[in-house]
């Protein structure tokens, strides 16, 4: 080669934009978590086929360790994958499970208040066992509790004469 080839010097080698796409789409499908596989097959395949081209370029393009990194965070994403899926059909149905179970909680919490509230408003009133009071006589600033509670799973809550214990519409919260 003569000085002059040299000098003026051969443009340098592009950088294969599979492999670019390949390393963009596996950061997207880690990011992505479940979902991640719809970036991390196309980002797969980008890699592998950026990396045979820029073997088969003879030097005409670079980008051999992008592709390489795609593969691997593509191929370490569709592992992630059913991991996280697994993870997630057993975290979810226990999730909701306690929420249901939160709001049964705090359901019967209320009925329990609801319930000591009426038999005071009986014993400070002389009132008899099968009267029943109104909102206005359990609930308010200067009542026996300051705010009707309210049913964390939109029920109603019944308050029923002394005798009797309150109520709520949601099936399944009793006291």
């Amino acid at each position: 080669m003569s000085i002059e080839a040299t000098s003026l010097g051969t443009p340098p080698p592009k950088t294969n934009g599979l492999a670019i796409t390949s390393l963009v789409l596996g950061i997207l499908a880690l990011l992505a978590c479940i979902a991640g596989v719809l970036f991390a097959i196309p980002g797969l395949i980008c890699g592998i086929v950026g990396l045979k081209r820029v073997k088969n370029s003879g030097g005409a393009e670079q980008g051999h360790g992008l592709a390489v990194t795609g593969i691997v965070l593509n191929g370490v994403a569709l592992a992630l994958c059913p991991i996280l899926a697994l993870l997630a059909a057993i975290a979810v149905p226990n999730f909701v499970k306690a929420r249901n179970a939160s709001a049964s909680n705090a359901c019967v919490a209320n009925l329990k208040t609801i319930d000591g509230a009426k038999a005071t408003w009986a014993l400070e009133n002389r009132k008899q066992q099968s009267e029943t009071p109104t909102d206005a006589d359990l609930f308010g600033p200067t009542s026996y509790i300051r705010e009707k509670p309210a049913c964390p799973a939109n029920g109603l809550y019944t308050i029923n004469p002394v005798d009797s214990k309150p109520t709520c519409t949601v099936r399944g919260h009793r006291f």
